[in-house]
């Protein structure tokens, strides 16, 4: 999966999407997306890569905890056969409750 086809799958949840981050003063309104490559496992063979492994982030932030919001990022997820985990946290200094969810794919 690329970023730009993680991009497409998250934007047919219906949210602004970025990657990374927005530009500062231009962030739309609450709630929106970024998503943004960690760190790679790759899987070994042979003294190289056999199977190129890629981390991601989708960071979903909302004024308040919406479970129907969080219920269509995990569908888009689900249907593109993302196994994802999620955490999730109130950022008191800026008001936003944010969820992410982890993952990993074949690069």
């Amino acid at each position: 999966m690329t970023p730009k086809e993680l991009r497409n799958i998250l934007l047919s949840a219906g949210i602004p999407v970025a990657y990374r981050q927005f530009e500062e003063g231009n962030a739309p309104a609450l709630p929106w997306a970024v998503y943004y490559a960690t760190q790679s496992d790759n899987f070994a063979a042979d003294g190289g890569v056999y199977v190129p492994v890629q981390g991601y982030a989708v960071e979903l932030y909302a004024d308040k905890k919406d479970p129907s919001l969080e219920a269509a990022v995990e569908a888009v997820l689900n249907q593109a056969g993302v196994f994802w985990q999620k955490d999730e946290t109130y950022i008191e200094s800026e008001k936003m409750h944010e969820v992410i969810y982890e993952f990993e794919v074949l690069a």
